[in-house]
Parts: structure tokens; C-alpha cells; sequence
């Protein structure tokens, strides 16, 4: 593995303890604030000194406890980029690049601004002041000056957080363009589930200062182990649930019974399904093939976005107000288009395979 990190923290009101390796492909490390994340991205720079543990960097040891090994952080070669890009206003593009490479000769400086300047898309701007570049282009050079050090692990921490909509887009693209080079380990903290679903291929879950869940993307969105890490990945859909003596799942706070594909061994306790995986229809519509899990619903409230809307259903009655539903369900606008003004109930489906089941 590029890096393995088995670390320990004890702060007053907070203890981070946490296990994870990281191959050469992104790992995201994703959670709510307060959880970890950024402790421990400062703990494998060297910017905090666990209590106790192990990180290794590509079979280096930068910190050991039991063998009183602690790197200090300026020889640990890793490269830091914040969500504030921490640039020198004094200095040029250029300046700033290669700041912490004063000691290389003029051709192996001149050498790294060239080639991070291209990586970055910022051929030109190298005598430029960073008060005059936009946000983007700001930590467009924050990333050049992060990989001119040639660094064996690059830690991102929230480093689109600090930027408008537009310029996130561009940034990222422009981030998930240079990691697809990039041969060193590098960790991407995150809060947000889409942004780590994009960069990386694999997700660290971090709760309370622990690893909740540690794996690919697809497995933990599409099974996730826990009611708080289906919560942190975006699903919206829970209700208690309990085994039917014919093989179907309960789901009580739904009203409903529903067959499900997936097995769980532990003690059922709830069972869950994701806004985007609902299907809704006119009670006219043709029903999804094969479904088992159709139902008659109601429309408690509706909300919209550009593109897509939301949809608070109420499943088997009528709601007695807007607050009064039992699943949301997002769909694109040409799906709403086709039967918003048709008389209800509709029909919402949740195909079992798309149902998952988390334990008690």
C-alpha cells in the first residue's frame, strides 16, 4: 500500500482513532464536521502528533510511536492543499509555485514552474499577482505549489469549499485531470458526497473520530453498513423494519410490506431506499416489469430545482398536511412533466434490488 495510517488522538472533547490504508488511487476521506477528517490529514503532514500509532508513506515510517519515530512535517513530502488557498500576496505565480524550493538550482526551479503551469492550465500567468486571478485560479495555483515539491502523498482538505459554483466545477475537473497522472497516495476530505464520489474510487467514512465504513464507492452508496453512514451518503428514505414469516420485509413506519433482494445476517432495523432509485407514474402508467413493490401514493409537498424535483409521498392514504409522508422521491422534470397533472393516487415503486436493509 502507498500509505497506512493506525492512529490515535486524544483531545478534550474529542478522540480520533482510526485504521485505513490507500492505494496509489484517490481515497476520499467523507464526513460530517466534527468527525475527524482534517485532524487527520494535519496528523499525516505532520502538523499534529498523535498519541500513539503508526503512518507509513510508501514503505518510509514517518511516525512511530512505540519506536519514538516523528518526522518533522518539512521533510515528510507531502504536498497540502486547503480550502483557502494560502497564497503569498507579495509574490508572483511563480514565486509562490516554487516557495519551498529555494534550495534546488535556477534550471530545476525554472523546470517545475514550467511543467506545473501546464498541469494547471495557467501557462502565462507566471508573473502574475495572485490579488489579480479569480478564486479558481487561485487554487489552481495552490495545487501547482502543492505537486511542484514532487510529493509522495497529496492531501486535499475541502479544496473546493471556498469557491462559487462555476469555479468549483472548473477546478475539480481541472483537480481530477492532474490526479489521473499524479503516482503518489492522495486523500481528498470531503463533506460533501457527490464531490468525493466523482474524485475518488474509494471512501473513508469517518464518524465520531472512527471509521464507520472503508471501501469502493459503489459498495458502500449502494449497501451502506449503518443507519448513519446510509444518512451521510445521501439516503433519505428509512423506516423500521422486522422479517415477515413469508420472507418479506416490514417496513412499519411505511405502512407497507416489500420483497427485498438483498440478505442481511445481523438483526434487522430498518430498511432504506435512495430518492433517485423511487419510481413514480400515473396510476394509468405501465408499471416497471417484474416489480413487486408497487404501491398507491399520495402528494404531500413538492419542491424544485432546475433540472429535477422532489417529491414527498405518502403511501396507501391521502396526506393531512405537507409535513405528512412517508417517502421523498427525486425525478427529473421530463418524468414529472408526464404525470404531475394526472389525478391521484399515483403509483410509486421500490424495486427490491434497490432496497437495502441496515442492522439494528
Amino acid at each position: 500500500m502507498a500509505l497506512e495510517v493506525s492512529i490515535e488522538k486524544q483531545l478534550r472533547d474529542f478522540r480520533l482513532a482510526v485504521e485505513f490504508s490507500a492505494n496509489r488511487a484517490p481515497l476520499g476521506l467523507l464526513g460530517p464536521s466534527g468527525s475527524g477528517k482534517s485532524l487527520t490529514l494535519r496528523s499525516i503532514a505532520g502538523l499534529e502528533t498523535p498519541d500513539r500509532g503508526r503512518i507509513v508513506l510508501h514503505g518510509r515510517v514517518l511516525f512511530d510511536s512505540a519506536r519514538g519515530i516523528n518526522v518533522p512535517a518539512r521533510a515528510r513530502g507531502v504536498g497540502l492543499l486547503f480550502q483557502h488557498y494560502a497564497l503569498f500576496p507579495h509574490l508572483t505565480v511563480a514565486e509562490n509555485i516554487v516557495f519551498g524550493l529555494r534550495a534546488l538550482p535556477q534550471t530545476e526551479r525554472a523546470r517545475r514552474i514550467e511543467q506545473q503551469l501546464a498541469a494547471t492550465h495557467l501557462e502565462g500567468f507566471a508573473q502574475r499577482f495572485p490579488g489579480s486571478l479569480s478564486g479558481g485560479e487561485q487554487q489552481r495555483v495552490a495545487l501547482a505549489r502543492a505537486l511542484a515539491v514532487e510529493p509522495a502523498a497529496l492531501l486535499l482538505d475541502e479544496p473546493f469549499s471556498a469557491l462559487d459554483t462555476h469555479l468549483r466545477s472548473a477546478v475539480e475537473r481541472q483537480l481530477r485531470e492532474t490526479l489521473s497522472t499524479y503516482r503518489g497516495a492522495t486523500l481528498f476530505v470531503s463533506h460533501n458526497l457527490e464531490e468525493a464520489y466523482r474524485v475518488c474510487e474509494e471512501l473513508v467514512v469517518l464518524v465520531d473520530g472512527a471509521v464507520a465504513a472503508r471501501g469502493p464507492k459503489e459498495a458502500i452508496f449502494r449497501h451502506p453498513p449503518t443507519l448513519e453512514v446510509a444518512r451521510l451518503t445521501g439516503c433519505k428514505n428509512f423506516s423500521r423494519a422486522r422479517r415477515a414469516d413469508d420472507g418479506s420485509i416490514e417496513a412499519l413506519e411505511w405502512g407497507c410490506s416489500l420483497r427485498v433482494t438483498q440478505t442481511l445476517a445481523a438483526p434487522l432495523g430498518h430498511v432504506a431506499i435512495r430518492a433517485n432509485h423511487l419510481r413514480v407514474h400515473s396510476s394509468t402508467g405501465a408499471p416497471l416489469r417484474g416489480c413487486e413493490n408497487a404501491f398507491p401514493c399520495w402528494l404531500a409537498a413538492m419542491t424544485e430545482t432546475p433540472f429535477r424535483v422532489t417529491l414527498d409521498l405518502r403511501i396507501g392514504s391521502p396526506p393531512s398536511s405537507s409535513t405528512d409522508h412517508h417517502l421523498q422521491a427525486e425525478v427529473f422534470k421530463r418524468e414529472w412533466e408526464a404525470f404531475r397533472d394526472s389525478p391521484q393516487p399515483w403509483q410509486v415503486e421500490l424495486a427490491p434490488d434497490r432496497l437495502f436493509l441496515l442492522p439494528d
